[in-house]
Protein backbone atom coordinates (compact mmCIF):
# COMPACT_ATOMS: atom_id res chain seq x y z
CA UNK A 1 0.00 0.00 0.00
CA UNK A 2 2.47 2.34 1.08
CA UNK A 3 4.46 1.70 -2.61
CA UNK A 4 0.95 2.11 -4.71
CA UNK A 5 0.66 5.69 -2.53
CA UNK A 6 4.13 7.05 -3.61
CA UNK A 7 3.37 6.17 -6.73
CA UNK A 8 -0.01 7.65 -6.97
CA UNK A 9 1.40 10.36 -5.21
CA UNK A 10 3.97 11.42 -8.26
CA UNK A 11 3.11 13.76 -10.72
CA UNK A 12 4.66 12.04 -13.51
CA UNK A 13 2.33 9.27 -13.19
CA UNK A 14 -1.12 8.83 -14.64
CA UNK A 15 -1.45 4.80 -14.40
CA UNK A 16 -0.41 2.31 -11.87
CA UNK A 17 -0.36 -1.18 -12.88
CA UNK A 18 0.48 -3.63 -9.79
CA UNK A 19 1.65 -6.72 -10.26
CA UNK A 20 -0.08 -9.02 -7.95
CA UNK A 21 1.07 -13.05 -7.09
CA UNK A 22 -1.32 -14.93 -9.81
CA UNK A 23 -3.60 -16.43 -6.62
CA UNK A 24 -3.04 -13.31 -4.82
CA UNK A 25 -5.29 -10.47 -7.54
CA UNK A 26 -8.38 -10.49 -5.27
CA UNK A 27 -6.64 -9.87 -2.23
CA UNK A 28 -4.66 -6.91 -3.92
CA UNK A 29 -7.77 -5.81 -5.55
CA UNK A 30 -9.82 -5.51 -2.14
CA UNK A 31 -6.83 -4.20 -0.17
CA UNK A 32 -6.52 -1.07 -2.65
CA UNK A 33 -10.56 -0.75 -2.55
CA UNK A 34 -10.25 -0.20 1.72
CA UNK A 35 -7.44 2.45 1.36
CA UNK A 36 -9.44 5.14 -0.35
CA UNK A 37 -6.35 6.13 -3.03
CA UNK A 38 -6.68 9.16 -5.51
CA UNK A 39 -9.61 8.33 -7.52
CA UNK A 40 -8.05 10.90 -10.15
CA UNK A 41 -5.12 8.41 -10.47
CA UNK A 42 -5.40 4.89 -12.48
CA UNK A 43 -5.02 1.76 -10.94
CA UNK A 44 -5.15 -1.75 -12.74
CA UNK A 45 -4.27 -5.19 -10.75
CA UNK A 46 -2.79 -8.21 -12.99
CA UNK A 47 -1.36 -11.50 -12.51
CA UNK A 48 2.32 -11.64 -12.09
CA UNK A 49 4.39 -14.71 -13.41
CA UNK A 50 6.98 -17.17 -12.49
CA UNK A 51 10.09 -14.86 -12.30
CA UNK A 52 10.60 -10.95 -11.75
CA UNK A 53 11.04 -10.70 -15.59
CA UNK A 54 7.86 -12.44 -16.07
CA UNK A 55 6.19 -10.32 -13.59
CA UNK A 56 7.45 -6.75 -15.34
CA UNK A 57 6.70 -8.62 -18.79
CA UNK A 58 2.79 -8.73 -18.12
CA UNK A 59 2.80 -5.36 -16.18
CA UNK A 60 4.20 -4.22 -19.23
CA UNK A 61 1.23 -5.81 -21.61
CA UNK A 62 -1.25 -4.15 -19.32
CA UNK A 63 -0.12 -0.72 -20.64
CA UNK A 64 -2.48 1.27 -23.15
CA UNK A 65 -0.61 2.08 -26.07
CA UNK A 66 -0.22 5.73 -25.97
CA UNK A 67 2.23 5.10 -22.72
CA UNK A 68 5.89 6.09 -23.72
CA UNK A 69 7.77 6.54 -20.30
CA UNK A 70 7.13 3.35 -18.10
CA UNK A 71 8.88 2.92 -14.56
CA UNK A 72 9.16 -0.37 -12.81
CA UNK A 73 9.04 -0.36 -9.24
CA UNK A 74 9.40 -2.61 -6.76
CA UNK A 75 7.37 -2.70 -3.44
CA UNK A 76 10.11 -3.82 -1.04
CA UNK A 77 10.90 0.00 -1.05
CA UNK A 78 7.57 1.26 0.16
CA UNK A 79 8.79 4.67 1.51
CA UNK A 80 10.70 6.21 -2.08
CA UNK A 81 10.17 10.03 -1.77
CA UNK A 82 7.45 11.26 -4.89
CA UNK A 83 10.19 13.89 -5.65
CA UNK A 84 12.95 10.91 -7.03
CA UNK A 85 9.89 9.22 -8.93
CA UNK A 86 9.29 12.16 -10.57
CA UNK A 87 13.24 12.89 -11.15
CA UNK A 88 13.49 9.41 -12.47
CA UNK A 89 10.69 10.29 -15.33
CA UNK A 90 11.98 13.87 -15.82
CA UNK A 91 15.10 12.12 -17.02
CA UNK A 92 13.50 9.56 -19.17
CA UNK A 93 11.47 12.32 -20.66
CA UNK A 94 14.39 14.19 -21.29
CA UNK A 95 16.29 11.96 -23.68
CA UNK A 96 17.18 8.94 -21.79
CA UNK A 97 16.82 5.38 -22.68
CA UNK A 98 17.39 4.08 -19.54
CA UNK A 99 17.62 6.23 -15.95
CA UNK A 100 18.27 4.30 -12.11
CA UNK A 101 18.35 6.50 -9.04
CA UNK A 102 21.58 5.26 -6.70
CA UNK A 103 23.24 6.54 -3.61
CA UNK A 104 26.99 6.32 -3.39
CA UNK A 105 28.54 3.28 -1.09
CA UNK A 106 29.30 4.11 2.83
CA UNK A 107 31.22 0.66 2.65
CA UNK A 108 34.18 -0.54 1.11
CA UNK A 109 33.24 -3.27 -1.03
CA UNK A 110 35.98 -6.49 -1.62
CA UNK A 111 35.71 -8.42 -4.81
CA UNK A 112 36.20 -12.01 -3.93
CA UNK A 113 37.31 -15.31 -5.23
CA UNK A 114 33.98 -17.30 -4.85
CA UNK A 115 35.46 -20.67 -4.43
CA UNK A 116 37.70 -19.57 -1.39
CA UNK A 117 36.13 -16.70 -0.40
CA UNK A 118 39.99 -14.95 -0.39
CA UNK A 119 39.83 -11.17 -1.69
CA UNK A 120 40.75 -10.91 -5.08
CA UNK A 121 40.24 -6.95 -5.08
CA UNK A 122 38.64 -3.43 -4.25
CA UNK A 123 37.33 -1.74 -6.52
CA UNK A 124 37.04 2.07 -6.05
CA UNK A 125 33.99 2.69 -4.70
CA UNK A 126 33.48 6.45 -5.90
CA UNK A 127 33.13 4.95 -9.26
CA UNK A 128 29.99 2.35 -7.60
CA UNK A 129 26.60 3.31 -6.57
CA UNK A 130 23.71 1.45 -5.13
CA UNK A 131 21.32 1.02 -7.21
CA UNK A 132 17.33 1.98 -6.37
CA UNK A 133 14.02 1.79 -7.95
CA UNK A 134 11.78 2.85 -9.34
CA UNK A 135 14.14 2.24 -12.63
CA UNK A 136 12.71 4.92 -15.49
CA UNK A 137 12.61 3.49 -19.28
CA UNK A 138 11.16 4.81 -23.03
CA UNK A 139 8.87 2.42 -23.24
CA UNK A 140 10.07 0.87 -26.75
CA UNK A 141 13.59 -0.06 -25.11
CA UNK A 142 12.51 -1.71 -22.22
CA UNK A 143 10.35 -3.86 -24.65
CA UNK A 144 12.83 -4.69 -27.04
CA UNK A 145 15.22 -5.75 -23.56
CA UNK A 146 12.36 -7.86 -22.34
CA UNK A 147 11.73 -9.54 -25.67
CA UNK A 148 15.65 -10.64 -26.44
CA UNK A 149 17.93 -10.59 -23.37
CA UNK A 150 17.50 -14.04 -21.62
CA UNK A 151 19.03 -15.10 -18.70
CA UNK A 152 18.90 -14.27 -14.86
CA UNK A 153 18.88 -10.76 -14.33
CA UNK A 154 18.48 -8.62 -10.93
CA UNK A 155 16.81 -5.92 -12.71
CA UNK A 156 15.63 -4.00 -15.58
CA UNK A 157 18.28 -2.06 -15.91
CA UNK A 158 20.76 -4.83 -16.11
CA UNK A 159 18.69 -5.86 -19.20
CA UNK A 160 18.97 -2.68 -21.15
CA UNK A 161 22.61 -2.94 -20.51
CA UNK A 162 22.72 -5.94 -22.18
CA UNK A 163 21.27 -4.42 -25.10
CA UNK A 164 24.10 -1.80 -25.25
CA UNK A 165 21.77 1.22 -24.24
CA UNK A 166 23.28 3.53 -21.78
CA UNK A 167 21.72 3.98 -18.76
CA UNK A 168 22.23 7.40 -16.67
CA UNK A 169 21.85 7.93 -13.10
CA UNK A 170 20.33 10.53 -11.31
CA UNK A 171 20.63 10.55 -7.44
CA UNK A 172 18.97 8.28 -4.84
CA UNK A 173 17.46 8.62 -1.20
CA UNK A 174 17.95 7.13 1.31
CA UNK A 175 14.58 6.46 2.34
CA UNK A 176 13.96 4.89 -0.90
CA UNK A 177 16.01 1.75 1.13
CA UNK A 178 14.25 -1.99 0.83
CA UNK A 179 12.47 -3.25 3.83
CA UNK A 180 13.65 -7.34 3.57
CA UNK A 181 15.27 -7.29 7.15
CA UNK A 182 13.50 -6.97 10.71
CA UNK A 183 15.78 -4.29 11.27
CA UNK A 184 14.50 -2.43 7.85
CA UNK A 185 11.07 -2.67 8.98
CA UNK A 186 11.95 -1.20 12.77
CA UNK A 187 13.70 1.79 10.35
CA UNK A 188 10.70 2.30 7.98
CA UNK A 189 8.49 2.47 11.37
CA UNK A 190 10.32 5.48 12.48
CA UNK A 191 10.34 7.36 8.89
CA UNK A 192 6.75 6.54 8.51
CA UNK A 193 6.33 8.25 12.13
CA UNK A 194 8.68 11.08 10.96
CA UNK A 195 6.36 11.84 8.27
CA UNK A 196 3.21 11.59 10.11
CA UNK A 197 4.63 13.84 12.80
CA UNK A 198 5.42 16.62 10.29
CA UNK A 199 2.15 15.83 8.34
CA UNK A 200 4.50 14.54 5.34
CA UNK A 201 2.40 11.63 4.96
Amino acid sequence: MHAVRAMTRARAVSLVVVVAPPDGVAEVRALLDSHGLPEAKDIRIVAGGESRQDSVRLGLAALPDEVEVVLVHDAARPLVPVDMVDAVAAAVRDGAPAVVPGLPLADTVKEIDPATEAVVGTPDRSLLRAVQTPQGFDRATLLKAHTTVTGAVTDDASMVERLGVQVLVVPGHEEAFKVTRPLDLVLAEAVLARRRATDDY
